[in-house]
């Protein structure tokens, strides 16, 4: 016969839960001053809202805000190949890979092997990703509108500037 000292671990560990009061009443307000605090949690949530905003606007193009980044980084930089556009996006190279990939598939990008370099792939925008990049591009303006509409142009540039 088992004493009380030979229970499982995890049932001693759930006898020693402290009790948690109840949830706030619906419209009371939260305790999250240890939050409000600290910068990155503000970077957080207004990340979450952007992309939030992001998707609503893209919605009808079904890009993704680094597919995005990646066809107007390719359509800027011509000879650009995956490893610099991999270092611009700050992804590490399986991600990367699974990036190129869908917007290989989606006819919107070619890799073409380098002539300089034979292991280096250049990646290259097709007439269907330059025609969707053309539609995206002032989408994408208008959405920055609306997340940024309660800033001066001056106090976007200081935002952005802070960012960086």
């Amino acid at each position: 016969m088992a004493n009380s000292n030979s229970r499982p671990r995890m049932a001693r560990a759930a006898a020693k839960v402290p009790v948690v009061r109840e949830p706030a009443a619906k419209g009371e307000a939260i305790a999250d001053a240890a939050l409000r605090r600290l910068p990155g949690y503000h970077l957080s949530r207004a990340d979450i809202r952007m992309r939030k905003v992001f998707h609503r606007g893209l919605k009808d193009l079904a890009l993704r805000p680094a597919e995005y980044s990646a066809l107007v980084l390719i359509d800027g930089n011509p000879r650009i190949n995956q490893k610099r556009l991999g270092a611009a996006l700050d992804l590490a190279a399986p991600n990367l890979a699974v990036l190129l990939d869908r917007l290989t598939e989606r006819g919107l990008v070619v890799r073409v092997r380098s002539e300089e370099d034979r292991r280096a792939q250049r990646l290259h925008l097709t007439n269907k990703g330059r025609k969707l990049l053309a539609r995206a591009q002032p989408a994408v303006l208008a959405v920055e509108e609306e997340a940024f509409s309660r800033l001066s142009a001056g106090e976007r540039a200081i935002f952005i500037e802070l960012l960086q």
